[in-house]
């Protein structure tokens, strides 16, 4: 039934009553945010109880998606939107004196995930809604997410980021359906009915209490949910009175201390014993708390544990989750009483992998000790696991014990788990076509030569209705009044744009709105940093988490080179350009926020000299999430793409960055290859090495002081880094780019680059003085962009991986 203003008002005045115990007009703003949220959560919670209901009277196959991280963003805009209730939310509101962007700006972001992992997990979440496909997200309930980001003195600094206190509104606990996760102890073996059979004792308890979050779909019937599992004690009483009464007060809290901690803080810091053995507790909670409640809901529903693989497909986002191949394995065994064969069969035909990176870092393994003290069942399994493993591959590789070595799950005193997952999963897939090739060709070939059928290639998409259709509704607007409301649907539907190619009055309308999302921009830029940027100026910008990969570093020394350019020649005649970075380094990173440190650096610089601001400036923005890419995106005009061809897996935000009219500047990497399918040499600004090439020079020796020698610009720009022109020594950097001091010299090859990036980046000044050669290209790649939809992914993964229907 669709809801008139005054049910909503009805609604509103009824929650706020409830919770607060006055009328909407005698409440707070808070009060107010609050009691739309409520009522927002209830709606759905209603569509969610009918979605669930067709779907097991039908007995539809669910899939259940496993991800350490789901970067939700905010909620609340997003669930009107996809409701169709904004503007009759809004129309009430305003009267009853509520500005419904002022209750927007309240929302924290969801402290759930940390870059483009999390976001692709919670793009596919709305897309399985706007498709009707049932799906379940699980991860945990992280307190404090992350970290919020504060740049002191041009260093990171990370501070706790309390969402809760404002985003808890969206999530609904079920306490009493936890389940409880065993770490350490022991495992005791005994024989029952001629059967062998193991018993975990002696163990410590924590129990996983599920927190349920509601995902809308754009005008869909479905509503979905994600699952998040937060780690309480056992015991009912928070606090130890024999403890307590002796006067030992923080022993008395410890057990619900040590609990909680593991679902306390997204990634903990891993530099030492104890964060790897909070890594490892939190991965456990997640998979053993998941399992155990989707066999819970199976077995309720079909009452047998062999249909398993006919009803639900499970799938593994990155290797975090790759504890789900021993635990289902644990669960079939010792709860079930299945025989090795059958588990293993149901095991995997159940699960399913994606990889999401070819950096080594990434591909997880944990000390042996460590991982049979935490988990002394699952050791054990993993163990047989991998005997049974490493015996076929001797048949298959007989004596090549090198080879056995890299595919084993165990080697090396450590537990592989990207092999864990090579070993059992049915489907595995990178996340572009380039990614996937180089699985195949070399990071996983060994495995792929055995059973090629097993590997596909699902390239990434973005949820376009978020980061086109609620982050720029002026483009948006626009979009409808040429092309009309069928790219709201459906994504291929962009296309039609192309039938204004060249034509300057439509170019001259995307400018406008191009216009004004810079100046939106502009005035958060000021407000944030202190700083004014010229609206008129060309916007730079690079977002994304900050890893020497990606090669921030690069983009920092070609500013230098244009600082220094514009120092020797005042009257430098190039279009102004800002520079815009926004990213955070991981805690322990050095080199990540050497970086950061720079490129701030630059920006004091620069931004204070009278000589070059008017040209150049440069801006790093602090605390990057989801709602501050939802400014910058729209207004950006350069997307900034250029890390190291064979390392960026496929990348989303240069997906999101295109689909607002922004030029890619990159290399041929990731999903920047089919970028370039779709819109062409001429659309697009590449550069650098190839894949082929780059893996081609290591193997004849990368030198980065032979490039030096031979550009004096370059040596330039790298002598600004140990002479104190941007405020102090940058030796650390420095020596990364030019010694062994910190591992390989210059590893990601910015130096080897440096050359056609900078050439590549006059042709971008070259080309944006020509308002419509550059608008076209902004107009294309709008155009082109449809194909990287999320829902066109998830429509691949249901179809080729998860057999859904």
């Amino acid at each position: 039934m669709e809801l008139t203003k005054t049910d909503l008002l009805e609604l509103l005045e009824n929650e706020c009553s409830k919770s607060f115990g006055c009328s909407l007009k005698e409440a707070s703003k808070k009060q107010a945010y609050k009691t739309l949220c409520a009522v927002v959560r209830d709606i759905l919670s209603k569509k969610r109880k009918s979605f669930k209901e067709e779907i097991y009277a039908k007995e539809r196959k669910q899939v259940y998606y496993m991800s350490m991280e789901f970067l939700v963003g905010t909620s609340l805009r997003n669930n009107l939107f996809n409701l169709k209730l904004e503007s009759k939310f809004a129309s009430v509101l305003k009267g009853l004196g509520f500005d419904i962007q002022e209750l927007y700006d309240m929302e924290p972001d969801a402290g759930l995930g940390n870059g483009g992992l999390g976001r692709l997990a919670s793009c596919y979440m709305d897309s399985m809604t706007n498709m009707a496909l049932p799906g379940t997200g699980f991860s945990i309930r992280y307190e404090f997410g992350i970290f919020r980001q504060k740049i002191v003195d041009g260093w990171q600094m990370e501070f706790p980021d309390d969402w809760l206190s404002m985003g808890d509104v969206w999530l609904r606990p079920r306490e009493d359906e936890a389940f409880e996760v065993k770490f350490g102890g022991n495992v005791a073996s005994y024989e029952e009915n001629g059967r062998l059979c193991f018993r975990h004792e002696n163990y410590n308890s924590v129990m996983a209490v599920p927190y349920d979050m509601f995902i809308s779909g754009y005008g869909s019937r479905a509503v979905n949910k994600l699952v998040l599992w937060s780690a309480k004690s056992p015991s009912k009483n928070s606090i130890d009175l024999r403890y307590f009464v002796r006067g030992e007060h923080l022993k008395a809290l410890e057990q619900n201390t040590m609990a909680e901690v593991i679902s306390k803080v997204l990634y903990p810091a891993d530099d030492h014993i104890e964060g790897k053995r909070l890594r490892l507790k939190q991965q456990y909670l997640l998979v053993s708390a998941s399992l155990q409640s989707i066999i819970s809901l199976h077995l309720k529903k079909y009452g047998n544990i062999q249909s398993l693989p006919d009803k639900v497909a499970i799938h593994i986002n990155d290797t975090h989750p790759a504890l789900c191949v021993p635990e289902l394995m644990r669960i079939l065994l010792d709860e079930y009483s299945l025989s090795w064969d059958e588990a293993w069969d149901i095991t995997c035909r159940t699960l399913s992998y994606t990889n999401h990176t070819v950096m080594s870092e990434a591909l997880e393994r944990w000390n042996e000790g460590l991982f049979r003290e935490l988990l002394p069942r699952v050791y054990q399994i993993v163990c047989e696991i991998n005997r049974r493993l490493v015996e076929g591959l001797f048949a298959k590789y007989p004596g090549d014990v090198a080879k056995i070595d890299y595919m084993a799950a165990i080697s090396g005193g450590e537990v592989k788990m990207a092999n864990l997952c090579l070993a059992a999963c049915h489907k595995i897939n990178g996340v572009s076509k380039l990614h996937s090739e180089i699985l195949k060709d070399s990071l996983f070939h060994d495995y792929y030569a055995i059973t090629p059928e097993r590997f596909t290639n699902v390239t990434n998409g973005i949820a376009y209705r978020r980061w086109l259709c609620q982050s720029n509704p002026a483009l948006t607007k626009l979009l409808r009044e040429l092309i009309g409301d069928g790219f709201m649907k459906d994504s291929m539907a962009l296309e039609d744009l192309l039938r204004y190619s060249g034509d300057k009055a439509v170019i001259d309308a995307l400018a406008a709105v191009k216009r004004v999302n810079k100046e939106r921009l502009a005035s958060y830029i000021s407000g944030a940093n202190g700083i004014n940027v010229n609206p008129d100026s060309l916007f730079d910008v690079q977002i994304k988490r900050l890893h020497e990969y990606k090669r921030q570093l690069l983009n920092a020394l070609q500013i230098i080179r244009m600082y220094l350019r514009i120092k020797e020649n005042p009257n430098l005649d190039i279009p102004p350009r800002t520079f815009i970075f926004a990213a955070k380094a991981s805690s322990g990173y050095f080199m990540a926020k050497q970086i950061i440190r720079l490129i701030c650096s630059i920006a004091e610089t620069v931004n204070a000299d009278p000589v070059v601001r008017e040209k150049i400036k440069v801006v790093f923005l602090e605390d990057y999430k989801v709602s501050l890419a939802e400014i910058i995106i729209p207004a950006a005009e350069i997307s900034e793409q250029i890390s190291i061809a064979g390392k960026e897996a496929s990348g989303t935000g240069n997906m999101k960055l295109m689909i607002n009219g922004a030029v890619t500047l990159g290399t041929l990497d990731g999903a920047n290859v089919e970028i370039h399918e779709q819109v062409g040499d001429e659309n697009m600004f590449l550069f650098g090495l190839h894949a082929d090439e780059v893996e081609a020079l290591w193997r004849r020796g990368y030198d980065p002081h032979s490039y030096v020698r031979r550009n004096a610009e370059l040596n330039e720009v790298l002598r600004t880094l140990k002479t104190g022109v941007f405020g102090s020594n940058f030796d650390d950097i420095y020596n990364s780019l030019l010694s062994n001091a910190y591992g390989t010299a210059d590893a990601y090859m910015a130096l080897a680059d440096f050359e056609d990036y900078a050439r590549t980046q006059d042709r971008v000044s070259a080309t944006y003085r020509d308002a419509y050669t550059f608008g076209n290209m902004s107009l294309v790649n709008i155009a082109k962009a449809g194909i990287f939809s999320s829902d066109r992914a998830v429509g691949e993964y249901a179809k080729n991986i998860w057999y859904m229907k």
